[in-house]
């Protein structure tokens, strides 16, 4: 069997979506290196495990040698502690990029988020070319790594393709999310799409299903061949029938990053 890639590293392999990946991903290559804090035991034939910390930069180093494109989803995966978002994502992700670099690495696909964009409005109906409006210091470091893989694009030739990736969860758990849900299939087929397109440069790519309400425009992406193929439909009954109506007026129903933008400073929570 041919595959497109030899070897992938995959960060962030223990995760809810890594996990998902591990599947989704395994016809792309002949190996898939799943990377955690912990390691993973239950590999299949064509993975192996590393561990390490994101922020310990010889152990990235390490672990990126050999392979042809990395799919960085590791990292702090909410709204933390500026220490923590330093060292996992903004230090962390450095350290993958540089580890592209020095092995020669031409791919990295990344889990930004929709943080990076949350306070967007709805009605705003943006494209990838609108600017950046963090909704948090978790929003922050998706915006300095997006932009870190457009300094590595321009400078060093490296791809990225950056999935700003919205609620992907097995269902869709509140009204936000019949609009905001990207589905685990979707979330592979996206991310299979992002190492196979022949060409991407730097491009963000919005990570959502093909649901009924769309509240951005994801043209921009077109050339990585992504076609969702869920929606959110199937669980609308459900959801309204067990969520009250929102107050259209609140901030967290009018902009993209949802209650994210009513979180206080994570350091002064931390300090209770």
């Amino acid at each position: 069997m041919t595959h497109p890639y030899d070897s992938i590293l995959i960060t962030g392999a223990a995760g809810r979506l890594g996990s998902e990946l591990r599947r989704g991903l395994a016809p792309l290559a002949r190996k898939l290196r799943l990377a955690s804090r912990n390691g993973i035991a239950d590999l299949a034939d064509n993975e192996e495990s590393v561990s390490f910390d994101l922020a310990d930069e010889a152990a990235v180093l390490a672990a990126a040698e050999g392979c042809d494109a990395i799919v960085h989803f590791g990292g702090a995966p909410l709204e933390r502690p500026w220490q923590e978002i330093l060292d996992s994502n903004i230090r962390g992700s450095y350290h993958i990029y540089e580890a592209a670099r020095k092995h020669g690495v031409r791919r990295v696909v990344y889990a930004s988020s929709v943080h990076a964009i949350g306070f967007h409005r709805l009605e705003d109906h943006i494209d990838a070319n609108a600017p950046h409006r963090p909704d948090g210091l978790y929003g922050l470091s998706k915006c300095f790594v997006e932009d870190l893989g457009r300094l590595y694009w321009d400078k060093f030739g490296i791809e990225t393709v950056a999935l700003r990736i919205f609620s992907s969860f097995p269902e869709p758990a509140d009204r936000r999310m019949l609009w905001s849900w990207l589905s685990f299939e979707d979330c592979n087929r996206l991310t299979a799409a992002a190492l196979t397109a022949p060409r991407v440069g730097f491009t963000v790519s919005f990570g959502i299903s093909d649901n009924a309400v769309k509240p951005v425009d994801n043209r921009l992406a077109n050339h990585l061949g992504y076609l969702p193929q869920d929606n959110s439909e199937a669980f609308r009954a459900a959801v309204e029938a067990r969520t009250p109506v929102p107050d259209p007026k609140a901030p967290a129903v009018q902009h993209l990053g949802g209650w994210f933008v009513d979180l206080g400073h994570p350091d002064d929570e931390a300090a209770k």
